[in-house]
Formats: structure tokens, sequence, C-alpha cells
């Protein structure tokens, strides 16, 4: 799945419109020191020799040349610190181990994973804070919903399910931050802009503002908890259809016991399925919701990227989201085992 990844992000951002050195240098830069700064990138090499290289960076295992300074493959310390040398490979070349090199920013020169490290850990709460939401929420809705099948409830709940789902993020945002930050927001205080930071007014530094982050939160758990409620429902009117269900109702246990130990542990599985997946796709998916709250995540940072033809920005981004879903679904299939003994014999 990386490998896809790695390919389509590659060739579809390098034959994208806009010259990279013209970027960095600037639209009255000479022909001489755009022709420089082309060689230093490597952008006047094959498309495949600069495939090669790109998979060399990212690599943690990639192979370099100690000398020859020219050369696609010179170990530059300062873009691949820390990294360990192995061994060597001939006279001059050297495998090393290493954090993968993602580039630099053709704006700022920054390291992209630099960029991405402080960025991601805002995501990061952002999407866990939603998913929190959605879980907590549809997971008792999805219950009561089945234990009270066909009521008023249980209607009224599968039809702002449907309407959950249904609704774009970015219309969801922009509609939350209208009425509970802008008409509402004598009774909610909440602004329509902000960070999980605030500069204080009175110049005395930064202090935590929370409550910065409950309309992205509820905004983006929108449609997970739309997805939970529907799976949590028909999973569990399908669990206490099960025989072992009647056997534990005949032998007298009580509702909450009957929910609590025989239920809900075996509903959950589509459950975390969904969950998993929606996890990884908040992270990609709160693009829209960050950009309209002002949250400054990986969301802010890509959108920055593409409006600024910023590739490596872009590109380290999206490889960044990938190992992170692949890195879900791993623990998702290990929970699974631990959930479902059944899953472990196959």
């Amino acid at each position: 799945m990386l490998l896809g990844v790695i390919i389509v992000v590659f060739f579809l951002f390098n034959v994208l419109p806009g010259d990279p050195a013209r970027m960095m240098q600037g639209q009255r830069a000479d022909l001489a020191t755009i022709d420089a700064v082309k060689n230093e990138l490597g952008l006047d090499r094959p498309l495949y020799k600069q495939f090669f290289n790109y998979i060399n960076d990212i690599s943690p295992l990639s192979l370099h040349e100690k000398s020859n300074t020219n050369s696609l493959l010179y170990l530059n310390e300062e873009n691949y610190k820390p990294f360990v040398q192995l061994f060597h490979v001939g006279q001059s070349k050297v495998v090393v181990l290493k954090q993968p090199y993602l580039r630099r920013s053709y704006q700022s020169q920054r390291k992209v994973s630099e960029i991405l490290s402080e960025a991601f850990p805002l995501t990061a709460l952002l999407a866990g804070a939603s998913m929190l939401f959605a879980c907590v929420f549809g997971i008792v809705i999805g219950i009561l919903s089945a234990l009270k099948k066909d009521s008023i409830f249980d209607k009224t709940a599968l039809i702002i399910s449907v309407f959950g789902m249904s609704l774009p993020s970015f219309f969801a945002a922009i509609l939350m931050a209208w009425i509970f930050a802008f008409l509402l927001a004598d009774l909610t205080h909440l602004s329509m802009f902000g960070s999980l930071f605030t500069v204080d007014n009175f110049g005395e530094g930064e202090y935590l503002d929370l409550k910065n982050i409950i309309l992205p939160a509820i905004t983006l758990g929108i449609r997970p908890l739309a997805i939970v409620v529907e799976l949590t429902r028909s999973s569990f009117l399908e669990v206490l259809s099960q025989d072992y269900i009647r056997t534990a109702k005949a032998k007298g246990l009580s509702p909450f016991r009957i929910i609590y130990k025989h239920a809900l542990k075996n509903a959950m599985n589509p459950v975390i399925s969904a969950v998993s997946g929606w996890l990884a796709s908040l992270l990609a998916g709160a693009v829209f919701i960050e950009y309209v709250f002002d949250w400054k995540g990986i969301g802010v940072v890509m959108v920055d990227g593409l409006e600024k033809f910023d590739f490596p920005v872009v590109m380290g981004t999206l490889l960044f989201i990938s190992v992170i879903l692949v890195i879900i679904n791993i623990f998702v299939d290990i929970i699974y085992g631990i959930l479902d003994p059944r899953i472990r014999v196959q």
C-alpha cells in the first residue's frame, strides 16, 4: 500500500505545472541561478533517477556516497541527521540507517519533517477529541436505539444519522461556526477562529484555550458519530437475537449484565473497524475543518502547500497520513484478535 502511495504521489506532483527552482529563488532570478538550484535538487536528471533518489531519501535504509558533493546520493549530514552508518559498499558508498528524509519546503527551506512534527499534534488532538465524541455518544445512542427498536427515539436517531452522514464537512463547518460562534456567541462564548493556544491580550505570552477545540471537534465528529450509531444499532440487534443471549435471559441475568457482559463485546467488532477507518480518515479529512476554524494542524499545512505549489510539503503530508493509516490498520487487526478469539484461531 505504501509503495503504491509513493509511486502515485511522486509521479502526480512531478507532472504538475510549476518550477520549484523559480519558486525558491523568486521571479527575478537569472537562468544560471535557477539551473544551479535544479542541479542541487536533482530536477535536471531523468525522471526515473529522481524517483530512485526520492525512494532513497524516504527509506530508513538508504545508499549514499561519502564524497562527491555533486552526486544525488551524497550523504548530506545536515539533511539526514540523525543517522547511523551500517556498512560500506565498495570504495565510496555506505548504507545508513536514518530517519526518513521528506525533503525541504520550497518556501521556508525548513525540513518537511519539522513542519509536520509541529502541526501533527494539533491534528491528532482534534481527531482524537472528535472520535471520542463520536464513540461515546454514538455507542450509547446506538445501544438505546437497539433496545428501543421502532420507538420514536429509534426513528429520530436514524433520521439524524442519515442527515449526519450526508452532510459535507466544509458545509457543516461553516454552518456550525455561523450558528454557535456568531448567532449564539453571547450564549456559547465560542469563537469562529482559534487554535489550542491563544496569545494573551496583555503581551504575557500564550495560554491554553481548550474551548477553541469544541466546535472543530464536534463538527469533525458528526459523520463518524452517524456511522457509529448505525453500526452499533444493527450489530446490537443481530447479537441480541443470538441463542446465547436468550440463554442468559433464561438464567435470570439482569439486563445490564446481559448487555455489558455478553452483548457489548460481541457487537463491537464492526464498530471498531469503522472507528479505525474513520480515525485515519479524520487525520486526512480534517483539512476543511481546520481551514474554516483556522486550527493550525496538518490540514492547514497541506492547503498552504497546495496554494504555494510547495510540493515537498504536500507530498510529505500525504505519505505521513498513509503511514498512520497502515499503522492503525495493524493495531485494529490485533484488537480484533483480543475481542474475538475465533479470529486468532482462523
